[in-house]
Order: structure tokens, then C-alpha cells, then sequence
């Protein structure tokens, strides 16, 4: 708010002076750059994963992931299945206070589309160390392709804060 009122009342239709036009002009391809940016970084980029999302019904959703694991599960860590899908399947994660459910057995260099969805609240899956993250939302399935390229043990950690036992909320994905 100025002290004073303009000279003109009419001062937008002052022109513009040299330096402003140089500022916008700068402003405006540093916009351009950007933009460019953010999409060449979506199709060659490694971290942001284009995904899918689809409408569910929470607990239709639960009785797949149920029968998924029950049809593919190989053993038990701490009650919780581990479950071995065949290459290049569909897999199912459930994210749920406060566990990620079950325990995925995947083959290195097999690309697998990973279906993700919640029981209750909003979670946010993050795979360490691989960098990924999605937010899981109840009612929406989040589908990820994803290629495994190290063996090893991945994390999974929820990133959003969703209750009293956030901090414990891991999961684990075996890559072989």
C-alpha cells in the first residue's frame, strides 16, 4: 500500500521501462526452462515413477491381497507371510496400521507392477534404498512398475504419519 496515490490514476497503461522488460523476459524463459525440465526429468528420471491409480473398495481390495498371498506365500518371518509371485506378475501390498502386509519376494532384472492400497488411513510408502515414494491413500489402488536391479533387502517405510505406531510401521521386499 503506498503512502501516497500514483501520479496517474490510469498507470497500467504507462509503458513499461527497459529493465522490467528484461526482468520478465528473464522470468518468463527461466519458466520455459523449467517446465522443459520437469517433463524431460518424468521420462528420463529414475526416481519419479509414472503410476497408476484406480477407485477400490477397501475391503474388496483386502480379500485380493489375502488371496494373492495365500496362493503365493513360501514361508513365514514373525507372522507375517513372505510371498514368491512368478517373473513379471502382479503384486500386492497392503498398507495398514501398522505394518506393511505381506513380505514380497521378487527376482532381480523380472519387472513386476507393483499394486498398492490402504486398510484405514493415508501412508506413505518409501523403498530404501532404491528412493521411491508413493502415497497410499484408502479407497485408490496405486500401481508402480517396477524393475529390481540390486539383490538384496529392501526397506519399506511409511513416510506419512499415520497414528501412535508410525515409527514401527516398516515392511520388507527381498530381491533375489
Amino acid at each position: 500500500m503506498a503512502l501516497t496515490p500514483p501520479e496517474s490514476r490510469h498507470w497500467y497503461k504507462e509503458p513499461l521501462h527497459k529493465m522490467e522488460v528484461v526482468w520478465i523476459t528473464i522470468a518468463f524463459l527461466w519458466g520455459l526452462v523449467m517446465f522443459f525440465t520437469m517433463v524431460y526429468w518424468h521420462i528420463n528420471g529414475t526416481q519419479n515413477l509414472s503410476n497408476e491409480a484406480y477407485r477400490v473398495i477397501p475391503e474388496e481390495y483386502g480379500e485380493k491381497v489375502e488371496a494373492f498371498a495365500e496362493k503365493y506365500k513360501v514361508r513365514e518371518e514373525a507372522d507375517i507371510p513372505v510371498v514368491k509371485p512368478p517373473a513379471g506378475s502382479d503384486v500386492y501390498l497392503l498398507g495398514r496400521l501398522w505394518e506393511w502386509w505381506p513380505i514380497l519376494e521378487l527376482e532381480k532384472g523380472k519387472t513386476y507392477r507393483l499394486h498398492m492400497s490402504s486398510m484405514d488411513w493415508q501412508h506413505g510408502f518409501s523403498l530404501q534404498p532404491a528412493n521411491i515414494n508413493i502415497q497410499v491413500h484408502p479407497n485408490y489402488e496405486m500401481v508402480l512398475t517396477m524393475t529390481p536391479d540390486k539383490a538384496g533387502e529392501y526397506g519399506i517405510v511409511c513416510n506419512e504419519y499415520c497414528g501412535v505406531g508410525h515409527h514401527q510401521m516398516l515392511g520388507k521386499i527381498y530381491v533375489k
